[in-house]
């Protein structure tokens, strides 16, 4: 059994619990904890990852102003701040930008020539990874009022189903029959037939989970949805493959045997988690 195989059979089955344990056990509330402290530690390992591959290029960002500032962005979705409390996801971002330019101008007092960098790589890694990881935290949270029984469940259970088809098809397909690359300059490994078996096991899974745990959404939406979710997660692992290229790593980690670190698991996630939130806010 290859170790990529053998990684996804130890924490699928954590995940899967984590996701429909509050809908097994409705009366505890509590039970949500469970996929946030995952998702949480899945978060700062990532930023952790991120300034990992920054700090190869001698960029410096500021990890503890970042960490702070993600772990506030955290709070904040946590009250399922984009749907409740838009103004305090607002000016958490404005307090993290007023945070960073003033720390910063004082820890490059002796080569101001590097601040540039320094606040950049700070604020893109957390808003890269805490910001727009911060959605799958609302979606756990911020649906328990619905007419839909256990929405937060069943949008967590659609999203991850997808996403890791999209991976899964994309990995297969492309590893046997995989001829003509994609984008090679930017990752050598994806093909075009990849990303056609990407799409075709994401659409299955979309149309399996109407089919069983989630008729409120029709065929006519969870098919479309899984293409562009499919579509958006490979433009977020060609942005991260850019960074580990540009780095010089093959992966960002390797915390995951076979997948490599989470931010190799997360590139599709990020990018798609803001996109059924608010698609889920808008339809449900």
């Amino acid at each position: 059994m290859n170790s990529r195989l053998l990684t996804a059979l130890i924490a699928l089955p954590i995940l899967i619990l984590s996701i429909i344990l509050p809908s097994l056990l409705p009366q505890f509330p509590q039970t949500n904890w469970l996929f946030l402290i995952i998702a949480g530690l899945a978060l700062g390992a990532g930023l952790f990852e991120f300034f990992s591959l920054t700090k190869k290029l001698e960029l410096k960002a500021d990890a503890g102003v970042a960490y702070l500032g993600a772990a506030a962005f955290f709070v904040a979705f946590l009250f399922d701040a984009p749907r409740n409390a838009p103004d305090l996801l607002s000016l958490t971002l404005a307090l993290f930008l007023i945070l960073v330019l003033v720390t910063q101008t004082f820890r490059f007092q002796t080569d101001f020539s590097k601040m540039l960098t320094g606040v950049g790589v700070t604020v893109l890694g957390v808003l890269y990874i805490a910001f727009l990881g911060g959605f799958l935290i609302s979606m756990r949270v911020g649906f328990t009022e619905t007419l839909v029984p256990h929405l937060s469940t069943k949008l967590l259970g659609f999203f991850f189903l997808v996403v890791m088809g999209a991976d899964a098809g994309a990995y297969y397909v492309g590893k046997n029959f995989g001829k003509h690359k994609l984008v090679p300059k930017i990752s050598p490994g994806k093909t075009w037939e990849g990303v056609v078996g990407g799409l075709v096991l994401s659409s299955g899974f979309a149309a399996l989970a109407s089919a069983t745990f989630f008729p409120e959404l029709p065929y006519k939406f969870s098919i479309p949805l899984a293409i562009v979710m499919s579509l958006v997660g490979l433009f977020g692992d060609l942005a991260e493959s850019a960074m580990k290229r540009g780095s010089k790593t093959k992966d960002a980690a390797n915390i995951l045997p076979g997948h490599g670190g989470l931010l190799d698991r997360l590139d599709s996630l990020l990018f798609n988690a803001p996109i059924l939130y608010y698609f889920a806010r808008f339809f449900f």
